[in-house]
């Protein structure tokens, strides 16, 4: 199976080096040197890591054969691509691979059908499944434990506990002045 495990993009200095966006939550085992990839437009690949480095926060690899800034620009925006073994799974119990939550049923607790996992997005604070709901439109469901209660491979399905107003337009909305207004319904002002 092959995964898309990271994106370049602009080129680093003069000696070849790019900046890369991460799609993979383990880039030190996908991205590390010797690691042969395969691309996407797959004229610019394959491509062998020759080295890695983390500057300023991001993720800077060399290929081999990239030597000038001019060779590093040209692979701007290439999608790079791991083959996996599709039956591997995480080394954590509660960590999942994104091609193993990709078409999964999104439920309620109560069984209710919400949709299926379209799309994973991977944000800096948290992941996001894109559920397709049966009308043709999308919601956002953030992947935390708080709201996706129950991932059951074997029954290809999600279980969600989402807050009021996440998959439905009846949200519940509470302000401070609301609650003055109760409280002043029950202690009128004395009268002058």
């Amino acid at each position: 199976m092959q995964l898309v495990v990271a994106r370049i993009g602009r080129a680093h200095g003069i000696k070849g080096e790019v900046t890369v966006e991460v799609r993979t939550d383990e880039p030190e085992l996908r991205l590390g040197p010797g690691a042969v990839l395969t691309t996407d437009p797959a004229s610019a690949g394959p491509l062998t890591i020759e080295t890695g480095r983390v500057h300023s926060g991001r993720l800077l690899l060399r290929f081999e054969g990239v030597r000038d800034r001019t060779a590093a620009e040209a692979l701007r925006n290439t999608l790079l691509i791991a083959d996996v073994d599709p039956a591997a799974l995480p080394d954590e119990p509660d960590e999942y691979y994104d091609h193993q939550l990709m078409d999964l049923d999104v439920v309620l607790a109560d069984g209710t059908e919400v949709g299926r996992i379209t799309e994973i997005t991977h944000l800096p604070s948290q992941d996001l499944f894109i559920v397709e709901r049966p009308d043709g439109t999308e919601v956002m469901i953030p992947f935390v434990e708080q709201i996706v209660t129950e991932i059951d491979l074997e029954a290809q399905r999600a279980v969600i506990d989402p807050p009021p107003g996440l998959i439905d337009d009846r949200a519940e909305i509470a302000s401070a002045r609301d609650d003055e207004a109760a409280d002043d319904s029950d202690h009128p002002e004395d009268a002058r």
